[in-house]
C-alpha cells in the first residue's frame, strides 16, 4: 500500500531513539523519548496558494529532518510507525 501526502503535508519514518545513554547505560523501553528524527518518505504537491498555483516544498523524499516532539499525527503503514505532518511543522534538514 503506497501513501501519497496531499497538499503540504509529508510523511516520515522516524529513526529509532537512542537505546544507551551517553554514560552507556541502557535504557527500558518505557524511559525513551519519542524521536525527533526521520526520514521523509513521501511528499505531497505542494500548499495551494490563492493564485491557484501550488507553492514547492522545500523537503523530498529521502531527506533526514527534526520535528517537534509532538508534530504531526502517527500512523501505521504496512505495520511500521510513521507520521504524516504539515511541512511547517519540520524544523530542520539535516545535511550531510
Amino acid at each position: 500500500m503506497a501513501v501519497r501526502p496531499l497538499d503540504d503535508r509529508v510523511l516520515i519514518k522516524p529513526l529509532e531513539a537512542a537505546e544507551t545513554t551517553a554514560g552507556g547505560i541502557v535504557l527500558p523501553d518505557s524511559a525513551k523519548e519519542k524521536s525527533q528524527r526521520g526520514e521523509v518518505v513521501a511528499v505531497g504537491g505542494g500548499k495551494l496558494l490563492d493564485t491557484g498555483e501550488r507553492a514547492p516544498l522545500s523537503v523530498k523524499s529521502g531527506d533526514t529532518v527534526i520535528f517537534g516532539k509532538y508534530a504531526g499525527t502517527e500512523i501505521k503503514v504496512e505495520g511500521v510507525d510513521h507520521q504524516i505532518m504539515r511541512e511547517h511543522e519540520i524544523l530542520a534538514i539535516l545535511e550531510g
